[in-house]
């Protein structure tokens, strides 16, 4: 059986500016396929090689799959859905399947805008897929498929999403077959060499309301850290891999595991051949400052910090359990252990004005880490603040849902002005750590860093690829007021997808008030045990048996 992945050729500006990213996801499907035995696989990077729809329906007809799978975050989900619409057209027998965070969650927004997907994967997918493609191979598809866990589909005029599959618990079970991937195509742009994405853990125990994280992958799992750094070798010998960013969400948390990851990078003597770099909590880093240098030492050499917005009131709504002052101080503490900083800051709440933007970049210049980044306000459309704030969502055109595109409009700003401010944060920022910092700020690795860093800003704002600026027809304070985002207005939830909130909100408030009459209940049992308590205490004097005349117990339970 012939299986072809595909992933969807979308850009948007942000991240993909410091190089292009291999996808992991394929690499761990694939792999646990073929450990089952389905090792015809073929991958089409839709992405990295910019690929238009007539060239990915010319290499769909060639490989004549029996299955295509594709996988979507919320920007690139219309993509995703094209993609298989295309190979409705040219392997029309084939089974089309779809996966990816935004599909698991928003399942019927997606049957319900592109009824050519045959099945959506809903959740971690390496169990999920397999256990379809078995079932396609043994031509019990679609007849089997309401009995195979975590899948969704359309039946008739129903929408269907069968049991949850539970998480993958042996994480160090599955082996991805990087050998998939083109290796070439794949660089790391501020260090000029191939990158990889390995993976150490999955999930999150905290839950942050912005994210999605948390709920996907649902418990937290991390793998032994032998078995990644046998994994982070092989991709070194075998792929020339010279950076890699762990896919973690937040890889310190695990505080024993991250440090015997590190001494095992160690002792092979692997900080020499590959550095790398993390995302993490201010908190991790506040807790391990005597740890750092042993970080350092095993490579690590570039932190992204969620520090997420410079007021204390923004940090309170996105449910951090940090402090401003601790922000400054984690900055200060990588710094100072020759770790490549770089701050995270979100900006667009609809409390967002000139002041507020211009406090951000105060802070980022007065914390001075080596780099910063703005990103957008993005509701993801199945997270908790979403559902919060659901009346003030405007733009339901998923592929602007991309962190530089401003979905939420402020009070006080147009979209216009707040990509202005945040355009601006970005001139002056990186124009004065260009002049005064990063050509004279150390020697060696670090100024051949801080400078390919600069390289990657200054070729993505030439291109005007940097925040889609080239797309939105921002040239400059001037532009402000002409700047286009060209929303896609004919996109609208689904009446599908608008009746399970309908019903989680239900549950929701059902479940508050459940929580309600339990407090309530709790309370009164306590009132009449303290009751209790006081009658006991009324006895006759001397500590003797006999009870109160029943005319005297009124008064004492009104004290």
């Amino acid at each position: 059986m012939r299986i072809v992945l595909v992933h969807p050729n979308y850009h948007s500006g942000g991240a993909e500016i410091a190089g292009s990213w291999p996808p992991a996801w394929v690499a761990y499907l694939a792999g646990h396929l073929k450990d089952a035995g389905f090792d015809d696989i073929h991958f089409i990077d839709a992405m990295t090689d910019d690929l238009d729809d007539e060239e990915i329906a010319r290499r769909l007809a060639d490989l004549s799959p029996d299955v295509v799978g594709c996988t979507a975050i919320t920007p690139s989900i219309y993509k995703a859905e094209e993609i298989l619409k295309i190979a409705l057209r040219t392997c029309p027998n084939a089974v089309r399947v779809l996966g990816g965070i935004h599909a698991t969650f928003m399942y019927k927004q997606v049957l319900s805008e592109a009824p050519w997907v045959d099945v959506i994967v809903r959740g971690e997918g390496e169990e999920i897929f397999l256990n379809l493609i078995r079932a396609i191979d043994v031509g019990r598809w679609p007849a089997d498929r309401h009995a195979i866990k975590g899948l969704a589909f359309r039946d008739g005029d129903q929408i269907i999403a069968t049991q949850a599959a539970p998480t993958v618990k042996d994480l160090d079970a599955i082996n991805p077959d990087w050998d998939l991937l083109e290796w070439k195509k794949y660089t790391y742009v501020p260090l000029g060499v191939r990158v990889a994405i390995p993976n150490m853990a999955r999930g999150c125990p905290f839950t942050c309301s912005f994210c999605s994280q948390w709920k996907f992958w649902r418990d937290y799992r991390v793998r032994n850290p032998v078995a990644v750094v046998d994994e982070i070798e092989r991709l070194v010998r075998d792929h020339d891999v010279g950076f890699f960013i762990l896919a973690d969400e937040e890889p310190t948390i695990n505080r024993k595991k991250f440090i015997q990851f590190c001494e095992e990078l160690i002792a092979r003597d692997l900080p020499d051949k590959v550095k790398w770099g993390i995302n993490t909590r201010v908190t991790d880093i506040m807790r391990d400052k005597e740890l750092l240098p042993l970080y350092r030492k095993a490579g690590l050499v570039h932190v992204s910090l969620g520090t997420e917005a410079a007021a204390q009131l923004k940090l309170d709504r996105f449910n951090k359990e940090t402090k401003v002052a601790e922000n400054k101080e984690a900055i200060r503490l990588l710094r100072e252990a020759d770790i490549f900083v770089e701050a995270q800051f979100i900006v667009g709440l609809d409390n967002e004005t000139e002041e507020t933007l211009e406090e951000t970049y105060r802070m980022a210049w007065e914390w001075q880490p080596d780099l910063a980044n703005w990103a957008m306000y993005t509701p993801w459309p199945f997270t908790p603040l979403f559902q919060e704030i659901r009346d003030q969502v405007e733009v339901f055109d998923f592929s602007k849902y991309n962190f530089v595109t401003p979905i939420m409009k402020p009070k006080a700003l147009t979209r216009g002005e707040l990509l202005n401010g945040v355009m601006k944060n970005y001139r002056r920022f990186y124009m004065q750590k260009a002049l005064f910092h990063y050509p004279w700020r150390g020697t060696g690795f670090r100024r051949r860093y801080l400078l390919g860093c600069l390289k990657a800003f200054l070729k993505a704002g030439f291109a005007r690829t940097f925040y889609d600026l080239g797309k939105a027809g921002y040239w400059g304070p001037q532009s402000k007021d002409k700047v286009h985002f060209d929303f896609d207005e004919t996109r609208t939830i689904a009446e599908a997808q608008m009746e399970d909130w309908e019903a989680a909100a239900d549950r929701a408030a059902r479940a508050a008030e459940r929580r309600d009459a339990v407090r309530a209940q709790t309370k009164a049992r306590a009132e009449e045990r303290a009751a209790a308590r006081r009658l006991a205490a009324a006895k006759a004097c001397g500590g003797g048996d006999q009870q109160m005349e029943e005319s005297l117990v009124e008064p004492v339970l009104r004290s």
